[in-house]
């Protein structure tokens, strides 16, 4: 029996990014330095998959492009022979990426519901998504303010807490929302509570305090979901930045909420915190922990290093997967060439972007490491122990559905690096190259 490695490679920048592959054998050895472990005796979590949003600014953008570049986009996220994304996740009413405000119902008892914007530019999208996957794909709705009326400040934007006596009307125009998609056809399986529940910002926002959340989610939302029938809908808190996630869920679950949270929801804008993870996992190991939304924004990007906004994406993708995460879904899955439309001008960066002058789909290097993630990381897949010898390597490895070992790899640094992979007592010789990311394939052959 021959093992060997596989390793598939991206390094460079946008449009001249290069790809190298490497097939070595693990042979018996002893080395010490420069060691990457894999202990595949050893599991944790199982993954669930990647997934992306579609809201109503990817949407427009999606409906300008032509039936050929529609079917690439479409086949690049959701093809089970490209990146297989298994989820979306949605706005309900809208939020800054969003063609202007709109809410679907402006009275208490909805008379005046409209799905309108939805069926505009969100389902023909989502149709051509579960077409491309040959499946129906689980979405997840998320909520960034209710109606203006319901609020104490009158209004979507700038905050403003939910008030009391519309609480009970919140919770079944969430349900609504719900039921407009399966009443077409969909299958909703998720929702979050309140997008970023701690934000005040010039567009769609509501605030909330964990027991605010806690008391909307026993008093409110589960008795209405039971109301409406929707006992099989999985609730995950929080939805807003990493640091704060365990906080959110010591400070809601409790015996008596325990059985009505599926998990937590975060997104990556404040840093690493992977030990806030490690937090969750240990106190609530039962609850899943997913990344609902996380994107390069403009105002933090440096446009002429496509490159370093690529591996700040797969730098933290590894640690949030190395810490327990079950599913990522990134933020819009395609935007136009200004990194919108956005009503309050917050542009930021898509996986892919469209020019809407040139008429060109523009894939940015972030899909080569969102690709190199997908194919590594399967749904059903189980994360494997890894030990590394420092930060200048990054890896995490899982084993697949069909127990073949797989794993991603980034050098971050400026330098090539030579690197040792330890398997069962054998060892692999690779050499990472400068700035890039690889995936690698563990093959048995007679």
């Amino acid at each position: 029996m021959t093992t060997t490695l596989e390793l598939s490679t991206t390094y460079g920048s946008g449009a001249w990014n290069q790809q190298f592959r490497q097939t070595v054998l693990f042979r018996p050895g002893d080395t010490e330095n420069r060691v990457i472990n894999l202990y595949p005796e050893i599991t944790y979590q199982t993954f669930d998959g990647f997934g992306g949003a579609v809201t109503e600014a990817a949407g427009s953008v999606y409906s300008q492009m032509d039936a050929p570049e529609k079917k690439a986009l479409m086949e690049a996220y959701f093809s089970p022979a490209r990146m297989n994304y298994q989820f979306v996740r949605i706005p309900i009413d809208s939020c800054d990426f969003s063609l202007g405000q709109f809410e679907a119902s402006s009275k208490p008892d909805f008379s005046d519901f409209c799905f309108e914007r939805a069926e505009q530019f969100i389902l023909p999208m989502l149709d051509d998504a579960e077409k491309a996957a040959g499946r129906k794909i689980p979405l997840m709705l998320s909520p960034w303010s209710p109606p203006a009326y319901m609020k104490s400040n009158g209004k979507r934007e700038g905050g403003g807490k939910l008030l009391a006596e519309y609480a009970d009307t919140w919770a079944d125009y969430l349900c609504r929302y719900i039921l407009e998609y399966k009443k077409r056809g969909y299958l909703v399986k998720a929702v979050t509570l309140q997008n970023e529940p701690k934000a005040v910002q010039r567009w769609d926002s509501c605030i909330f305090t964990a027991q605010e959340e806690k008391a909307f989610l026993k008093e409110h939302m589960v008795p209405a979901l039971k109301r409406h029938g929707l006992n099989d809908i999985h609730i995950f808190l929080w939805d807003h930045n990493k640091e704060r996630v365990y906080e959110w869920m010591r400070d809601i679950l409790d015996e008596e909420t325990d059985g009505m949270v599926a998990g937590a929801a975060f997104h990556w804008y404040s840093g690493d915190h992977f030990e806030a993870l490690d937090l969750c996992r240990k106190q609530f190991p039962d609850k899943k922990l997913i990344v609902s939304e996380s994107c390069i924004e403009f105002s933090k990007f440096d446009p002429s290093d496509a490159c370093g906004a690529a591996l700040s994406i797969g730098h933290e993708l590894i640690g949030d997967l190395n810490h327990g995460i079950s599913a990522f879904l990134d933020w819009n899955l395609v935007l136009d060439e200004n990194g919108g439309p956005n009503y309050v001008g917050n542009y930021c960066l898509a996986p892919f972007l469209y020019d809407t002058k040139q008429k060109k789909l523009l894939p940015h290097l972030i899909s080569q490491y969102f690709e190199h993630f997908a194919r590594a990381v399967r749904p059903g897949s189980v994360r494997i122990a890894a030990s590394r010898y420092g930060e200048e390597a990054e890896a995490t490895a899982w084993k697949q559905p069909d127990g073949t070992l797989t794993g991603v790899l980034i050098n971050r640094s400026e330098a090539a690096s030579p690197v040792c992979i330890r398997l069962c007592g054998q060892e692999a010789d690779l050499l990472l190259l400068p700035r890039s990311i690889s995936g690698f394939l563990v093959r048995e052959t007679l």
